[in-house]
This record gives C-alpha cells, structure tokens and sequence, in this order.
C-alpha cells in the first residue's frame, strides 16, 4: 500500500483529477489516497511535508506526491520530502514561459478567478433550473432548458442533469419515462413541442435490475423481466420518434455528458 497525496493551494480537484488519469493506468497496486487542499503558506507547506515523510515510514515504500501549487516559496518544503514529486505547475510553466517569451505572475487562485461573476451566476441558475426540473416535476419554462433528458427510471438522468449543470452551466430538465407513456405509445405530456431539446439515455436490463433492487428490492419495479420490458419500450419509443440517444450502462457521468454534449453540438466551457 503506497500512499498519494494530491496537494493544492486551492482545492486540490485538479491535482486529484489528474493524478486519477496517471495512476489509472497502473493495474494490480493499491493506494491510500490523500487530498490535501489550500496549503497556501510555507508553514502549511512544512507541516504537509511532515505528513509525507510520516507516511513514507508508515508504509515503507516513497508516498507520490501530485502537486499543483503555483508559488515556489510554498512548493519548495514539500519539495524536500522523500518522496516522488509530480509537479504539474513547475513542469509546464517554464515551456509556456519560453515560448510566450513572458514571464507568468504565480498568482495564487487565478485559474478560478478567469470565471466571471456573470459565468458563476449562469451556473447558479442552471443549478436551480436543473433541480426545480427533475424527474418531471415542472413543465413550467421547458423553453429555457438547454437539453431534456428522457429514459426509463434510474437510468441516470438526474446525476447527468446535476452534473451538466454544476460543471457546464447547461439547464437541463429530465423526465422518465413510464408504462403508461408506452401504452399510448407516445411521450410525455408536453415534451413534444420541445422534441429538437430532448436526448435519452437508456441502459442494459440486467444493470438496470441491479439498480432498483438496492432501491426496492424483490419488487415488480426491478425485476429482470420487467426492466427489460421497460428498456425495449422505451428505445422503441424513442427510435419511433427520431430521438437521439445512448446507453449509459458502462459510462461514468463525465463520460455521459461528454459524449451528450457532442451530439447536441453544445458549445459549453467546464468551470
């Protein structure tokens, strides 16, 4: 068990994210993982060290240390800790600075203040939108929705509305849909005049089933056999009527909305 600390002077989500793709690649190693956020002072720093070396007698192998702090005078302590350093701003700043011949400021927090005060509210909104439009609950202002996501219950409709909204200030409505929309063998009241908005996702009956017996086990709701009507309705539903669509049986949620954003032509910068 070898320890990775992912350390930041913000919140550490970028240094996590990318030592997540490296370390990814390695199959068969187990890792304690650490995210230590807003080290901002070179007292932060030393105690940080501190932390690492312990970490490094504790295991008896070197910690990996993925840093993305931008003031040397605060990276340098950490630097001196016995432990393999992947330092993502030092590694990358010296070439840009080469080629751009301009030096870069090292300002503490830049990256998140590039968003600007109408971005953060942009983002609110959708947030707001996107919850006062889950699971079908409102029909009221569907014209302002970026996207309406539709597909059969716990198919993963509202992590993926959260998340476009959260991460790409997308407003996203989403609406399941249920045997009674596949008896009259049409969509849900409503969503018809928006049809160039909507996008559905289905998923594997038997990843399906898995799902809602953690929810209400041993019901009708997850049986196999009713999961699999469920699906094969909905994506004959959603075939009949020209709706684009995907299964998200073996995506994650980024991979979702990535793959969503680029069928829709959504032009949206992440935050």
């Amino acid at each position: 068990m070898r320890t990775v600390f992912f350390i930041s002077d913000g919140t550490g989500i970028t240094a996590e994210t990318v030592g997540h793709s490296l370390l990814s690649q390695f199959e068969g190693i187990s890792y304690r993982q650490e995210r230590i956020p807003f080290i901002d002072t070179r007292e932060k720093a030393i105690e940080c060290r501190r932390r690492i070396d312990e970490a490094g007698v504790r295991d008896g192998v070197k910690p990996v240390v993925v840093s993305t702090l931008v003031d040397p005078a605060v990276s340098e302590p950490i630097g001196g800790a016995n432990a393999l350093h992947l330092d993502f701003i030092a590694a990358f700043i010296a070439p840009l600075e080469a080629e751009l011949g301009i030096k870069s400021s090292r300002a503490v927090g830049r990256g998140h203040s590039q968003a600007t005060s109408h971005d953060y509210a942009l983002r609110i909104d959708a947030i707001n939108f996107t919850m006062a439009h889950d699971d079908g609950v409102s029909n009221a202002d569907l014209d302002k929705a970026d996207v309406i996501l539709i597909g059969v219950s716990r198919c993963g409709k509202t992590p993926t509305s959260l998340y476009l909204a959260l991460q790409f200030g997308i407003k996203a409505a989403n609406y399941p849909l249920i045997p009674e929309d596949f008896e009259r063998g049409c969509l849900p009241g409503g969503l018809d005049q928006y049809r160039q908005k909507l996008f559905g996702l289905t998923i594997a009956a038997d990843r399906l089933t898995q799902i809602r017996q953690e929810r209400r086990p041993e019901s009708k709701y997850a049986s196999l056999d009713n999961c699999r009507w469920e699906v094969e309705q909905a994506e004959r539903l959603m075939r009949r009527e020209n709706i684009r669509w995907l299964s998200t049986t073996t995506m994650s949620i980024e991979e979702i909305a990535a793959t969503l954003l680029q069928t829709i032509k959504l032009d949206r910068h992440s935050y």
